[in-house]
């Protein structure tokens, strides 16, 4: 057999072992992610972070056994150190970005300002979703029409974030509704009350000691007196970000439907037009 040929057959033997060994780790990583996340309820961020820095790590592996098996390469590798003030400079240049995402990966790894499966809203990217992927480069976030985001470590890292699910997931949801300057607050309110604690995700989370005194189940106020409308505000417990969605969503048209059958009106902007005759009319 051929020198030449001998040691291309050896690269491509080193490539496919790489290959293979990284599918089955990746597989092996994958059912562990999965029963210890959803058997005993294991946090599964690390074990997805490891599973993405599996390829990384072994296909690495395989290029410097490469260089060190194939003698072709010395002349390149002697190449390298020749000019390794150079292109030191330039390699850290032009992957500067790179290993700053991948610190920063580490970064979101080790300090947890959010993890796999937390609902996180990206105010600089106006992005929310929920985190699907943590890996070297990006972190991937499912939003809510199904779409995947893939943001930079080091773009995330160094931008403000609301994460909904980081200690406890319940939500106090601000749900306002405008009525005009002639129409009841007091009964206004009342329907509202009745719409949200008749709604099966509103959720009671007052004490014993905030029933026994009687606080209110659904506290409301009057937030604004503006130009059109009387705008009132009603604060609503719920137990996730898409519950909290569901029953602001719900609670505005069934409230819409009751003001309009009892009276209560939601005002809006009028225009007054006036028609002035020219001087020759």
């Amino acid at each position: 057999m051929e020198p030449g040929l001998k040691y291309w057959l050896i690269l491509a033997g080193i490539i496919i072992l790489a290959y293979i060994v990284s599918f089955i780790f990746r597989r092996i990583l994958t059912v562990v992610i999965r029963r210890k996340s959803e058997n005993i309820g294991e946090d599964p961020t690390k074990f997805v972070f490891l599973k993405n820095s599996v390829s990384f790590l072994i296909f690495t592996t395989a290029l410097i056994i490469i260089f060190i098996l194939t003698p072709g390469l010395d002349s390149i590798g002697k190449g390298i150190f020749a000019g390794a003030g150079i292109l030191a400079a330039t390699i850290g240049f032009a992957s500067q970005k790179a290993f700053s995402n991948i610190l920063s990966g580490i970064f979101i790894l080790i300090f947890k300002p959010f993890r796999v499966r937390d609902t996180v809203e990206i105010i600089s990217e106006s992005t929310k979703g929920v985190v699907e992927e943590i890996t070297l480069r990006h972190t991937v976030i499912r939003n809510y029409e199904n779409r995947r985001i893939i943001i930079p470590n080091s773009v995330i890292s160094e931008t403000t974030l609301i994460n909904s699910s980081i200690t406890d997931q319940r939500i106090r949801k601000h749900v306002e509704f405008g009525i005009s300057y002639g129409s009841d607050i007091d009964h206004a309110k009342k329907i509202i009350r009745e719409e949200i604690i008749s709604h099966p995700l509103y959720k009671d989370e007052r004490t014993a000691e905030e029933k026994n005194s009687g606080e209110p189940d659904v506290p409301m106020r009057v937030v604004e007196l503006g130009d059109f409308a009387v705008k009132i505000r009603a604060y609503v417990w719920a137990s996730s970000n898409d519950d909290a969605f569901v029953l602001q969503c719900d609670v505005l048209e069934s409230v819409k439907k009751r003001y309009d059958s009892e009276g209560i009106e939601i005002p809006f902007p009028y225009r007054t037009i006036v028609m002035k005759k020219s001087v020759g009319d």
